[in-house]
């Protein structure tokens, strides 16, 4: 009777070690393991509305409203519609290597694979240095923005040294095993994201527009192009993510 009280014991607790180790596991999933449409979609709105909604103020700005405007609205329809495009040439690049019994669980399908399957790898070698060219110049523009956001919160250092040290924490993310694992990062972004549109926000309701305050247009025309290429980064940075 002893025996048998003890092996109801020993089953009872590999019970609960189990029920532990998959709640454990089902919380690591939830928060680490992505690569669903869903995921996807968090991707895009925290890696590109975050940069619009910082970006269109000083660029409506630069700009002047109507040009402002305009602007957004061509750039925006033109981002959807390369987005479009490129949509359909990785859905046609998939179907035709999935009939070759080609898998894509545990992998992420780039840009230059598609241009390599679709038209040659003379073309992989084009997208494959353009993705390089993107990416490096992409990073150093966003390092020199968060130096440049953080510098008006704290001053005690200079842009330099904040770049520096937001450098150091963004090469980290070397550590991440692929683009399915970014759901936390995600989940972050929005978060901040949706506390920053807030709070701008609040803040315009409550404070309102300075006295006598004038909308003018540009002053110069560097001024304007930097506001035109500001937008035109933000959204056609859109079609590249999606």
């Amino acid at each position: 009777m002893m025996s048998s009280l003890n092996e109801t014991t020993e089953v009872n607790e590999e019970r609960e070690e189990e029920r532990g180790e998959s709640s454990t596991s089902g919380f690591k999933n939830f928060l680490w393991h992505g690569g669903s449409v869903y995921d996807a979609w968090f991707s895009c709105a925290s890696n590109q509305v975050a940069q619009v909604l910082l970006t269109l103020p000083y660029s409506f700005s630069q700009l002047g409203m109507i040009s402002g405007i305009v602007f957004q609205i061509f750039y925006g329809l033109l981002g959807s519609w390369t987005a479009y495009l490129i949509s359909i040439l990785y859905v046609e690049y998939r179907s035709r290597k999935e009939k070759e019994n080609v898998s894509f669980k545990n992998h992420v399908i780039q840009w230059f694979e598609v241009l390599e399957g679709l038209l040659g790898p003379y073309w992989k070698a084009i997208g494959l240095a353009f993705n390089c060219t993107f990416l490096l110049f992409g990073s150093v523009i966003q390092l020199i923005a968060c130096a440049s956001n953080i510098y008006y919160i704290n001053d005690h250092l200079d842009k330099r040294t904040w770049t520096y040290i937001f450098g150091a924490c963004c090469a980290t993310t070397v550590f991440i095993p692929s683009f399915h694992n970014y759901r936390i990062w995600s989940f972050l972004g929005l978060g901040m994201t949706t506390y920053t549109a807030w709070y701008m926000t609040i803040a315009a309701l409550v404070h309102g527009q300075v006295e006598n305050v004038v909308h003018s247009g540009p002053k110069k025309m560097v001024w304007y192009f930097t506001g035109a290429t500001n937008i035109l980064y933000t959204f056609g940075g859109h079609a590249v993510t999606v």
